[in-house]
């Protein structure tokens, strides 16, 4: 996958296929995988990179995925390694700064508040900190290591913090209780050579780009989602491997889910609570303006934290 990213623009996402990596193809696809299943009928190999702004637009469509078919379906987070380096030239893309007003159009995109000044102000030199820290957190606990990638990308898409410096990562760390002298010590172990293996298995399951998900059944089937797709994409995948997955109930109302997810943006609220998008945001500020929430404003859009 080094050699792919080096070929391709990896951070010039293409909007029209939501996909953060150049590739010929961008329908689902069916195939045999090289990675077994588990105990519930259906496992997700899901192939991400936390400074994706594709995998960052697709929060909405995940978080409600896993509310309705978590009963069915089993997450194996994978890291990608999007940007090793910049040691490369192309798409129109040679430097951070370039990076900047794409990242502006993608949030515009994605109705996902995304502030491109990042890379104008302290600009990221590689993904692979941020990667492997996610793995060294996976030791630890991978719940935990889930709401650690969330909270990584609030601090670098809303508050323009560069995570690739381990002073920032640390900060993410212990906002979600991890032990972060072990994350340390694992981020410089035990985890690069899982990050390592998450790019060899990459490169066998001919991952192009961010976000890519297989959906696994017992039997080896698969469907393949490329890219950021609407909700109805994967729960088809989810479907056609097992008909039988049936959809769970959840209560839609503000204090549930933000019981769930204690931050949410307005398009995740309209996802979530089936709240028309223009009206989700007029309730989110209501509840910020009674002091229910807490509301964070950024140049594309905001977020909502519970108090």
């Amino acid at each position: 996958m080094t050699n792919e990213t080096t070929k391709n623009n990896p951070l010039l996402c293409d909007i029209e296929t939501g996909l953060c990596e150049t590739t010929d193809t961008t329908s689902e696809s069916t195939s045999t995988s090289k990675v077994s299943s588990n105990k519930k009928s259906i496992k997700i190999i899901y192939y991400t990179d936390p400074i994706c702004s594709s995998c960052w637009g697709i929060e909405p469509q995940l978080r409600k995925l896993k509310l309705e078919y978590g009963n069915a379906v089993e997450i194996d987070y994978r890291m990608g390694g999007l940007l090793p380096d910049w040691n490369y030239n192309s798409g129109g893309i040679s430097s951070p700064a370039d990076v900047a007003s794409h990242w502006d159009e993608v949030s515009i995109h994605y109705d996902m508040p995304i502030d491109g000044d990042l890379w104008l102000e302290d600009p990221m030199d590689s993904s692979y900190p941020s990667s492997i820290a996610f793995k060294a957190a996976q030791l630890q606990d991978k719940q935990k290591a889930i709401v650690f990638m969330r909270v990584m990308r609030e601090l670098m898409f809303l508050k323009k913090k560069n995570m690739a410096k381990w002073e920032n990562i640390a900060v993410a760390a212990g906002k979600v209780g991890l032990d972060v002298a072990q994350l340390k010590m694992d981020f410089e172990g035990k985890a690069q050579d899982l990050f390592k293996d998450d790019l060899k298995l990459g490169q066998e399951l001919g991952v192009r780009g961010f976000p890519t998900m297989f959906f696994v059944d017992d039997a080896g089937n698969q469907e393949t989602v490329y890219g950021a797709r609407p909700y109805a994409f994967y729960e088809m995948a989810i479907l056609k491997l097992n008909p039988e997955a049936t959809k769970s109930e959840y209560s839609k109302n503000w204090e549930a889910l933000f019981a769930l997810y204690p931050t949410l943006t307005a398009k995740e609220f309209s996802e979530l609570s089936g709240t028309p998008r223009a009206e989700s945001e007029q309730v989110l500020n209501t509840l910020s303006d009674a002091g229910k929430l807490e509301k964070l404003s950024t140049k594309n859009g905001s977020i909502w934290t519970v108090k």
